[in-house]
């Protein structure tokens, strides 16, 4: 049976390879499992979303000028941070050209979510693209992989802090340099994130961020650091923390397995992830915790995510990983406990350096 390609602009490229893997389903059958109408876009619906987004976003800042109280603030930055997020969810289907079958108006509605949350669209959309391609490749996984035992003990202190401690703020240093051991910056054409026809792609995004942060600079220059902090610099901060924290919980987990070499496959990979219950805040982040069949699928639109997982369940069996545990519960457990994977094998899990040095 041959693998099934994904049409879309930034689908990885499957081979035979996919054939031979020890999972007992294939790429196929789990496509063939899901409704056809799920990887269909609607405009209709992925501008809904947008708009509904904006809306509250508009309206969240009427507010707090109106109130202009400090028993407001707070209740504002968590709730517009969380909005942020969710404007970040919704680019993030444009990055994967799911928002829409029409490139200019994914491109469009992309580079207006995420340059207002100050994230450079094509320079992470070519990033995130590479994430998908090698999901669960120690090697060559762009995001939350894993550090091998030797790289951990041999690792500096303060990248130490950085990754392990305040992880949960470690976006905006991604986006600069990059993760641990890789080097490269999402804002120049010259990084080796990016090819050389996609030079005016990365430049447009880095010529737009540059615009948003000129423009924060002006309004604080007109209204002072008290309103950047206010107005933008406290949500921005909740926005940062919901990144980190959601992508981190996609992929961190004790039993969720890493692979080397040839022991790794794209499908092996894929649904090397986690899905999570957010609760309340599902809907309102447009069901990015609903995140192996993105995985798997990645053309498929956010509010097409649920209904593809309860068709790929029954086919996954026990394949198929969800976590019903309270989200704190899941960071604290897999904050302490995923330190770093061994040097050695095809498939490994991460190792506490608790365990290690109790051993």
């Amino acid at each position: 049976m041959q693998s099934t390609t994904i049409p879309s602009d930034n689908s990885p490229s499957f081979d035979q390879s996919e054939n031979t893997t020890t999972l007992p389903f294939t790429l196929q059958d789990l496509k063939a499992a899901i409704p056809a109408e799920c990887f269909q876009p609607n405009v209709g619906k992925s501008l809904f979303y947008f708009f509904r987004d904006v809306v509250i976003v508009s309206s969240l800042y009427a507010v707090a000028h109106y109130l202009d109280s400090w028993y407001f603030w707070p209740i504002f930055w968590l709730m517009q941070g969380t909005m942020f997020w969710a404007l970040f969810v919704v680019g993030h289907d444009c990055g994967h050209q799911s928002f829409s079958k029409h490139k200019w108006l994914n491109d469009l509605v992309g580079h207006l979510t995420h340059t207002f949350i100050l994230v450079p669209y094509h320079g992470w959309r070519i990033s995130h693209r590479t994430h998908h391609k090698n999901t669960g490749n120690i090697d060559n996984d762009e995001s939350w992989y894993p550090v091998t035992e030797s790289q951990y003990k041999e690792m500096p202190l303060g990248q130490k802090i950085g990754r392990y401690y305040v992880f949960l703020l470690a976006y905006p240093v991604y986006l600069f340099k990059r993760s641990p051991n890789k080097e490269g910056s999402h804002f120049l054409p010259s990084s080796s994130l990016f090819k050389p026809s996609e030079k005016w792609d990365v430049i447009t995004s880095t010529v737009l961020w540059t615009c948003m942060v000129a423009s924060l600079g002006f309004l604080t220059y007109q209204w002072g650091w008290m309103w950047l902090l206010k107005y933008y610099a406290a949500p921005y901060i909740v926005f940062v923390i919901w990144l980190d924290l959601v992508t981190f919980l996609h992929h961190t987990e004790a039993d969720i397995p890493w692979y080397r070499g040839e022991d790794w496959t794209f499908l092996k990979g894929a649904i090397s992830s986690i899905d999570r219950n957010y609760g309340l805040v599902n809907h309102i982040h447009h069901d990015i915790g609903t995140h192996v069949a993105h995985h798997i699928f990645l053309n498929i639109p956010h509010y097409n995510l649920l209904k593809a997982t309860e068709a790929i369940k029954p086919v996954m069996g026990e394949y198929y990983r969800k976590s019903e545990e309270p989200i704190w519960k899941s960071l604290w457990r897999s904050g302490v406990s995923c330190h770093f994977v061994p040097d050695t094998g095809g498939k490994v899990y991460y190792t506490s350096n608790n365990q290690v040095v109790n051993k």
